[in-house]
């Protein structure tokens, strides 16, 4: 019964999910907030379809909840649960039309009066008068539509989206990302979104988890992640970081003051507030865009930081050009420049000036036997307020 079904959020607690000796999800704890639109977002392997099938009852858990609200849906089964997915693949009946197709939930249920809420989901995804069409007469965006409609129509709490856009081409994808959150917030219903797609889960999703080994690396609105970044992980697969392996050596003034650090011989400052760690080994790091090129030392604005260093390789994107610098260190620098109608591209092997806002830059902790690892403890930013 609907009135029976849990309102609230969505909650998972402790979460584990081991196949033999393999932990694909290893003690997750994390609250979606009702009529949210979450976004689960990692690398294949990392655990956050097997998550979202334990939401939906497909995989049972090896420890841990499942509940929406205050109660434990843990131990019901899918059909019992207020939730819906979508697949990446649909999963409609090809031998049903569309408003068939639509209506098979609440007809299974024993409802006979469905005619109006099926047209009424049609026009919410935009299919009025496709509803006699079949799934084969439909391009892959309208089908989803109908995947999508058909999950709705049931009212879920919860809807889940398994890699529902994986399957169109980009421009379609980038259309149905808008479409979907113009759906989710005409309609209030909790969306919990699995992706692999940086860019999908950044438009879409009002909070995001990044997953990594079974874990949540970071949780935040997509800017908080992108801009303050917890994590190397996080650093370099929500977009691309240059990261300079670094030494930090306190506060150089009152706490909440520049964090100084040495990389490769060179001193830099960095604001307390954007440091994740003020002691010791740590990754200095700048996105492509904040790092601007300049033929010179002179031209730099005040207060701004640099390294110097031969151009490499130029890739002409469209809307930039992407730029690989070689510093006197060996170290590869990417810098991403705006094309504006002013200016030519910087030809192999120029020598260039690569220089930033310290505003701009970031501190993170750094294993020192593991440069590479990205498994940091998460911690505030040095100096942040509370």
């Amino acid at each position: 019964m609907a009135d029976q079904t849990p309102a609230g959020d969505l909650r998972l607690v402790d979460l584990t999910k081991r196949f033999g000796g393999v932990t694909a999800v290893d003690g997750l704890t994390l609250t979606v907030g009702q009529g949210s639109f979450f976004a689960l977002l990692g690398a294949s392997g990392c655990g956050k379809t097997t998550t979202l099938r334990m939401i939906a009852g497909l995989e049972r858990p090896t420890g841990g909840q499942v509940l929406l609200g205050d109660r434990d849906v843990t131990g019901l089964r899918p059909h019992k649960r207020p939730v819906n997915t979508v697949f990446q693949n649909y999963a409609l009946f090809p031998h049903l039309n569309v408003f068939d197709n639509v209506a098979f939930g609440p007809r299974r249920r024993g409802l006979r009066a469905v005619d109006d809420e099926v047209l009424r989901m049609l026009t919410l995804v935009q299919l009025d008068g496709l509803g006699q069409r079949r799934p084969d007469q439909l391009s892959g965006g309208q089908q989803q539509r109908v995947a999508l409609a058909r999950a709705l129509i049931n009212r879920p709490r919860v809807l889940l989206l398994d890699e529902p856009l994986g399957a169109l081409d980009l421009k379609l994808r980038r259309q149905m990302q808008l479409e979907l959150k113009r759906v989710q917030s005409e309609v209030g219903v909790t969306f919990v979104h699995v992706t692999h797609d940086q860019e999908e889960a950044m438009t879409m999703a009002d909070t995001v988890a990044v997953m990594n080994a079974g874990r949540i690396e970071q949780l935040g609105a997509p800017a908080d992640l992108y801009e303050y970044p917890a994590t190397a992980f996080v650093a370099t697969f929500l977009g691309q970081s240059n990261l300079l392996a670094a030494e930090a050596a306190g506060f150089a003034g009152p706490a909440g003051s520049d964090v100084p650090v040495t990389a490769h011989g060179t001193r830099f400052s960095v604001p307390a507030h954007r440091a994740r760690a003020a002691h010791g080994p740590v990754y200095l790091g700048v996105r492509p865009e904040k790092l601007h090129l300049a033929d010179s030392v002179d031209q730099l604005p005040a207060g701004h930081q640099h390294v110097t260093g031969i151009v490499t390789d130029a890739s002409y994107v469209g809307v930039s050009t992407q730029y690989l610098l070689r510093t006197g260190w060996g170290d590869e620098l990417w810098a991403f420049t705006a094309n504006t109608a002013s200016g030519g591209r910087l030809p192999i092997g120029a020598p260039v000036v690569a220089h930033w806002d310290p505003e701009h830059a970031f501190l993170l902790p750094r294993a020192p036997a593991a440069a590479d690892q990205a498994a940091v403890k998460l911690d505030e930013p040095v100096g942040a307020p509370s």
